[in-house]
């Protein structure tokens, strides 16, 4: 009867052990690609995912802020200064209080030359200042046009539904002119005024 040497014995258990090993990393590398399959059915029969899904019968969910029971029109009013050519494209809307609204401006600057603008706004009567919200206005900043451009420049607003029950409409107005515009040449102003006074 052959006996094994404490030496082969412990290679024997070592080869084993790295057999169970490596069956076992194997096992456990299958089971990580197999659980995003598994991870996926589970959520569409339990609905757990619902994140990545639209339910078809969700309405969109509504600005409860809008009065729906009042009616405000907004006439729209546009003055252009100097080389530019300003007016908006609807000349009035009707809107109810709360609700969002967006309303478009053209404007063409008609000179050889870049132009910097600034439109500023008013409004009528005078307390719907305060009740008159925009939220993104070509008016907040300067704007400055290349020779012969036209843009389209939106406003998105909303009427402030603590807006007074005896206000019916509010006139949004605004004057765009040109910074820093270039100074009359010299020669030209003097021949004008020398025209002008019989000389």
């Amino acid at each position: 009867m052959s006996t094994r040497s404490p030496r082969e014995a412990d290679r024997s258990f070592n080869r084993s052990m790295l057999v169970k090993l490596v069956v076992m990393a194997v096992v456990m590398f299958g089971f990580g690609f197999a659980l995003v399959p598994l991870y996926r059915a589970i959520c569409e029969v339990t609905g757990a995912n619902s994140l990545t899904k639209r339910d078809a019968t969700v309405k969109q969910a509504k600005n409860t802020q809008v009065d729906l029971t009042r009616t405000i029109s907004i006439e729209f009013d546009a003055n252009g200064r100097g080389p530019l050519v300003f007016k908006p494209e609807s000349a009035s809307l009707d809107v109810h209080p709360g609700e969002v609204t967006v309303v478009k401006y053209r404007v063409t600057n008609e000179q050889n030359r870049q132009v910097q603008a600034q439109a500023i706004p008013s409004y009528a009567p005078g307390l719907a200042t305060e009740y008159f919200e925009k939220i993104e206005c070509f008016c907040f900043r300067q704007q400055t046009l290349a020779a012969h451009e036209t843009r389209e420049m939106p406003v998105v607003f909303y009427v402030d539904p603590k807006l007074p029950k005896d206000v019916k409409t509010i006139t949004l107005s605004y004057t765009f002119f040109e910074l820093n515009a270039p100074a009359p040449n010299a020669g030209t102003t003097s021949a004008a005024l020398a025209s002008a006074s019989g000389t």
